[in-house]
């Protein structure tokens, strides 16, 4: 009795489920290609809110053109905001000549994002201009506005198409950059219209040439709310570089708070 109650009790749950997806799609159909793209990411954005804060470990993977690579060892933090973007705070563990190296960002819904990057040789605390912000982040494929939490009003969007991406349909979705010190013109995302997750970017550079492809795989759910990739894949079409970031060890609500995310703990991060 108890098994074939619980089969019910999923059964309706799907029967709900597909139902609301039929209206949430019907309502997207409904709307401007501009105000679709908008709902799209403003939906994608609410599935992920109320984290509260997440740390994790990352190992971070260059290689050249020609093969050679090269690994790194970072912590990351990042603290949810309420009212504003998220804080976050990368620490690099190693290798030696990279070790207490720590970048803050401190990410804005309207105006430049804050960032700020420690230099242990140098024993300093250096502010990332907002006209750096396109340029790489330790020489990896990843810019330093890449670090940052990537609000929806920072964007303005449009919805290209529905496309199946790797035996998944997906919402494909343009995203323009408000800000005119960003090194992209716009980007295109595919994002799992099930999960509302993105699964694939484009980013297009200020000549509106193809630069660079992410790629996410390894989703995986937390906190039966959460997903969260174990690796994303950026490959630089222009200079044939790519950097791979494999994610493990993901913590949800460990108490950080705000002054865990202060400049004066750049210099004591660990």
């Amino acid at each position: 009795m108890v098994v074939k109650k619980h089969y019910r009790d999923k059964k309706r749950y799907c029967q709900v489920a597909t139902i609301l997806l039929i209206l949430v799609t019907q309502t997207l159909y409904a709307l401007t290609p501009q105000e679709q793209g908008l709902e799209i990411v403003k939906e994608a954005k609410r599935r992920d809110q109320g984290f509260h804060d997440v740390v994790s470990d990352m190992e971070m993977i260059l290689r050249n053109a020609h093969g050679q690579e090269s690994r790194r060892f970072i912590r990351s933090k990042v603290l949810e905001q309420q009212d504003d973007g998220d804080k976050n705070l990368v620490i690099f563990k190693k290798p030696a000549d990279v070790k207490g190296t720590a970048l803050l960002s401190f990410t804005h819904k309207s105006g430049s994002d804050d960032q700020w990057l420690y230099l242990p040789a140098l024993k300093r605390v250096k502010r990332i201009a907002s006209r750096n912000k396109a340029g790489p982040f330790m020489g990896s494929e990843f810019a330093y506005e890449d670090m940052t939490s990537q609000e929806v009003e920072k964007y303005t969007y449009e919805y290209l198409r529905d496309e199946m991406y790797q035996g998944i349909m997906c919402f494909v979705v343009a995203r323009y950059p408000v800000d005119k010190h960003s090194g992209y013109t716009k980007q295109i995302s595919w994002i799992d219209k099930s999960r509302y997750i993105v699964l694939k970017t484009d980013f297009y550079d200020r000549k509106k040439s193809l630069l660079k492809t992410l790629t996410f795989k390894g989703y995986q759910q937390y906190l039966d709310k959460y997903w969260r990739p174990n690796e994303m894949f950026m490959k630089n079409h222009q200079t044939s570089k790519t950097t791979t970031l494999l994610w493990e060890n993901y913590q949800f609500r460990i108490g950080l708070k705000e002054r865990d995310f202060s400049k004066n703990s750049l210099k004591r991060a660990r």
